[in-house]
């Protein structure tokens, strides 16, 4: 009869917020607090930081011009980003999207000068092939010995980006300079018929890209044996090793494909927006694709609305010069919040950890 006293009058436990609740409400805390902490610092340099988040809205998403351009830069982030999702699920640190996006878009930029005659339906095939090969062999580099001896693919990826910077230099300085441009880094004009269609506005053919790369890599990692293989791997090498799984194969496959993807992104931004090779491909999309891939916890339905807010910061930094507000503050912002979601994280996973070995503690104590 006690017992059953007790059990009554035993507090019910407290409703548990769901885990995956949990972590957006982590992440979505570690963007507000990375603006305040950007905002401490422009008002220590004498702006205003409403007035400058307000520009930056505006500039990213306050008009349909702008909203197109957000776009536009959210077309290479969003396949980069999906290209550092697949290696970094198989546990591979691929840092060399950046240079893989440039050496897909001279590999495309390749057939489109030197064949500027060939109709589009001949053309622009062409050149999504070329970009995809020549992103898959690029990350192909670094992949092969770090499959076969070991070797670390965080330097020799991060290392490559600033080979395939120095390539481009030697191409428009050199053999593919543009004779009128006078002496400025640039190729010669693609005809048209090495640009991609537009759907609308600015906004071209490679939206449709990134999507259904969305949906292939999703249904990849997610549905398919070799998506487990590539999970299992990146969770636990050993016990992919030790069930069987070809872990070398696997490895080479998802670096060729990662870099494919980026390849893709570079030949989108010479066919669809820069319509030639320049110095500056690209401002950086490949190393905010690793921020974007872990602020969506490697998930490639979450890496697009993701990549959408990180063009809008981007978009919106050239929004901020009209202000006199330096446009590195984007930079700063994206920084800042892969800092503090990823402490955020950290400290997530010490509140689990502790509070399911108090719950053992707890129902061991109640066994007795």
């Amino acid at each position: 009869m006690a017992d059953a006293t007790l059990a009554i009058e035993r507090p019910a436990p407290r409703p548990r917020i769901p885990e995956w609740v949990e972590a957006i409400l982590v992440r979505l805390a570690g963007i507000v607090a990375a603006l305040l902490v950007c905002a401490v610092l422009l008002l220590l340099q004498g702006y205003h930081p409403l007035l400058a988040y307000a520009d930056m809205a505006v500039g990213a998403f306050g008009s349909r011009f702008a909203i197109e351009q957000t776009l536009l830069k959210a077309i290479p982030l969003m396949l980069t980003t999906l290209g550092v999702t697949l290696t970094f699920t198989a546990g591979l640190w691929n840092i060399g999207a950046e240079g893989q996006l440039t050496i897909g878009a001279l590999a495309a930029a390749w057939l489109a000068l030197n064949h500027p005659s060939l109709p589009a339906l001949v053309l622009l095939p062409g050149m999504v092939l070329l970009g995809l090969l020549g992103g898959a062999l690029w990350a192909l580099v670094p992949a092969v010995p770090r499959a076969y001896v070991g070797m670390n693919e965080v330097i020799s990826t991060l290392l490559l980006n600033y080979v395939a910077l120095l390539v481009v230099d030697y191409l428009v300085f050199g053999s593919w300079a543009d004779p009128t441009a006078f002496n400025f880094p640039y190729s010669p004009a693609f005809s048209d018929t090495a640009r991609l269609p537009m759907l609308f506005g600015d906004v071209h053919l490679g939206l449709v890209f990134a999507l259904a790369a969305t949906v292939v890599v999703a249904a990849a990692l997610g549905h398919t044996p070799w998506g487990y293989e590539i999970r299992t791997s990146g969770a636990s090498p050993g016990a992919a090793r030790y069930a069987g799984m070809p872990v070398t194969r696997n490895i080479l496959v998802a670096m060729a494909a990662s870099g494919a993807l980026s390849g893709l992104a570079g030949m989108a931004e010479v066919s669809g927006m820069i319509f030639r090779v320049q110095q500056g491909l690209s401002p950086g999309y490949g190393y905010s694709a690793i921020i974007i891939a872990w602020l969506a916890k490697l998930n490639p339905w979450a890496a697009v609305p993701v990549a959408i807010l990180f063009a809008g910061l981007l978009n919106g930094g050239f929004a901020l010069q009209t202000s006199k507000v330096p446009a590195a503050i984007t930079y700063m912002i994206q920084a800042a919040i892969l800092f503090l979601v990823v402490a955020g994280e950290s400290l997530l996973a010490r509140v689990r950890r502790a509070r399911a070995a108090a719950a053992q503690k707890a129902a061991l104590g109640g066994a007795r």
